[in-house]
């Protein structure tokens, strides 16, 4: 306080004061002869004793200002600290108006003194009233709820980081973050964000040569042309186009991609697009032949998935809309029968990018769990220890992309069951050969609607069912989940407004592809797809198993194989096989190699596996061969901690998608 520090008051000071304050009236009333007015104790119980009063101070020291006439009086309470109040005579010092309580006092024949307010009446009464309101029970309870939200909220987070990932994987965690924290730090340096900006540019300035390079010699277009082209011109600049450089995938040495079935079957799916170019499904009043062919196309893939007799769907335009439904659907749903508001799912690290892209539109939390480091299927411990009051579904693949592994769905389904929660399998990759394994007479796994627990299912009509890309199919196990999916708004201005999936409009055409090539192949023909495209796997992955520096990734099942190698950099095996016109896939976390065998691979498998061995055999020889683009690319993107930087590079990939 201002006056613990006051220094004993001197006797002709105490004096003074005791004749400054029997001019004032209030004092009168409050004061005792029994009280030391020399002790900095008196100035205290004045202080306590005043109704209206300020502090102020005048040449470093503290003075009690009070006042006692009614006009003045609401002056003094509308003062606040930091006001300086002007004293305009000292003859005032002792009248009605003002008693000063202080040391020293101020000289006699002193005008215009300045005093700062540094407490007063409303300042006391609140810090009062602020201190009651603290010591509140109330107010304390609300204060040990709000600490243990804070406990609860951080607490989850080490619980998902540490329970649930495995406190090696924490570690590993905090090293990346910590390490992160000091990259970014040292973006904000001028010359290493120059320096960082600079090699951003010259790596999209490499992939714009490379990209356009290509179309060097073809007429540029940037608007419309004056005057129509006639259809042969239109279609000799379709040759010039078609007739591009590309990867031989017709050779079969293109991993995914193209899921071709044969020329035959894109002649049909052409005809089909041809008489169906102008349908829109939006409009079944006026292309009912459409709406026919989408609900049979669902029809087919749920039987073909073992769906009860609830079991229902949409088309969509492909894996990802299919998925990312799916994951809107649940969130939706369960906001609406359990109330959840902040809605989390949680899937294997290995599940497809489409649910990252989901939980990024829809808001959803996603918890990515690890996988078993030889099975490489999720692990189900740490998923079981994830799910909370919060989650709304779980996931697992049915093939997954990187490795072509299936995950223990019967054990997630039980999860599911127990927690009451939605379970999506996705099968957008093993589509239309996982369902033909048992009767081809390969190794399979429990993973369709047969499995109790198994809510939803997604499957690429565009992948393995060779229709035109463009199509996929979503199902649920009763319409009471798909409702969710839709989007319904029954107030627009334009009339009642429902749509099953994201698109509003749609091809028809595509929908017409997709039945013309489920209705051509058939069951008969799928099922010899299944065995040619399973045996080309397995020729290359047996050629992978009797490579000494290579290793299979786990165990596959599907049409997918990957591999990495013991001690070869594995991106270096990768940019070998790349200059002799292979083009498969590069996997990171951990380094791998990956190849979705299609129809062409059943010719080609054989030269493959001659190749790898070849290449693999070359770099044991030469080691200190230089490293190929790939190495490079994903050498430098797994040493840098702030991912940023390679979401850049990606996102100047993209713009370049879309420079004329």
């Amino acid at each position: 306080m201002f006056f613990s520090a006051l220094r004993s008051l001197s006797s002709q000071t105490s004096t003074s004061v005791k004749a400054s304050l029997s001019a004032v009236n209030i004092f009168r009333r409050t004061l005792t002869t029994n009280v030391d007015a020399t002790t900095a104790s008196y100035i205290q119980k004045l202080r306590d004793q005043l109704r209206y009063y300020a502090v102020a101070e005048i040449a470093g020291r503290p003075y009690l200002i009070t006042q006692n006439d009614k006009v003045i009086v609401n002056r003094l309470n509308d003062v606040k600290v930091g006001d300086v109040l002007k004293l305009n005579r000292t003859r005032e010092i002792g009248s009605k108006d003002y008693a000063l309580v202080g040391e020293p006092f101020v000289q006699e024949g002193l005008y215009d003194i300045q005093a700062t307010v540094i407490e007063h009446t409303k300042s006391k009464l609140l810090a009062t009233t602020s201190q009651q309101w603290l010591n509140h029970p109330r107010l304390a309870l609300i204060k040990n709820i709000i600490f243990l939200l804070v406990i609860y909220h951080y607490g989850s987070h080490v619980y998902a980081k540490v329970l649930v990932g495995g406190p090696v994987r924490a570690l590993a965690d905090l090293n990346v973050w910590v390490k992160r924290f000091i990259f970014r730090q040292m973006k904000r340096i001028p010359s290493v964000r120059n320096k960082i900006e600079s090699e951003i540019k010259k790596n999209i300035d490499d992939m714009e040569t490379s990209m356009l390079s290509k179309e060097a010699n073809l007429p540029k277009q940037y608007q419309l042309p004056a005057h129509g082209l006639s259809k042969e011109q239109v279609l000799v600049r379709l040759k010039e186009l078609q007739d591009l450089k590309s990867a031989d995938w017709k050779g079969g040495k293109v991993s995914g991609t193209i899921y071709h079935g044969g020329e035959e079957l894109t002649g049909l799916l052409g005809d089909a697009y041809r008489m169906f170019a102008v349908a829109n499904p939006l409009h079944p009043e006026v292309f009912p032949g459409i709406r026919r062919m989408e609900a049979e196309s669902v029809a087919m893939v749920l039987h073909m998935y073992n769906a009860p007799s609830t079991g229902c769907g949409t088309m969509t335009s492909g894996g990802t809309e299919s998925i990312v439904m799916a994951c809107k659907t649940y969130r939706d749903m369960y906001r609406d029968l359990k109330g959840i508001r902040y809605p989390e799912m949680v899937v294997p690290v290995t599940i497809h990018a489409a649910f990252n892209k989901a939980a990024e539109y829809f808001n959803i939390k996603l918890i990515a769990i690890p996988v078993d480091p030889v099975t490489l299927k999720v692990d189900l411990n740490q998923m079981a220890r994830a799910i909370t009051s919060n989650t709304v579904m779980i996931a697992g693949s049915a093939v997954n992309f990187p490795h072509g592994i299936a995950d223990d769905i019967v054990a997630l389904g039980k999860l599911a069951k127990k927690h009451n929660i939605g379970l999506h399998v996705d099968c957008c990759l093993g589509s239309f050969v996982m369902p033909f394994l048992e009767k081809a007479g390969f190794p399979t796994t429990p993973f369709d609607f047969r499995v109790d627990g198994v809510t939803s299912i997604s499957c690429d009509t565009h992948k393995y069912g060779f229709a035109a890309k463009g199509s996929s199919i979503i199902m649920y196990k009763t319409p009471t989940i798909r409702k969710y999916q839709y989007f319904l708004f029954a107030e627009w201005t334009g009339g009642i407004y429902a749509s099953p999936s994201v698109a509003g409009s749609r091809p028809g055409a595509l929908i017409a592809g997709c039945w013309s090539a489920l209705m051509n192949l058939g069951e008969d023909g799928y099922l010899d797809t299944c065995k040619q495209i399973i045996h080309a796997r397995q020729t290359i992955q047996a050629g992978v198993a009797s490579t000494p520096e290579l290793f299979v990734m786990g165990d596959p099942i599907g049409p997918v194989v990957s591999f990495g190698a013991k001690r070869l950099n594995i991106y270096d095996v990768g940019d070998k096989l790349s200059g002799r016109g292979w083009n498969i896939s590069a996997l990171q976390n951990p380094p791998a190699l990956h190849i979705s065998v299609t129809l062409p691979w059943v010719q080609s498998a054989d030269q493959f596996v001659k190749d790898m061995k070849e290449v693999t055999a070359d770099l044991v020889a030469n080691p200190g061969q230089a490293k190929g683009s790939s190495a490079a690319i994903y050498g430098t993107a797994a040493s840098v901690p702030d991912k940023s930087i390679v979401e850049d590079v990606a996102a100047g990939f993209i713009d370049l998608l879309y420079k004329a």
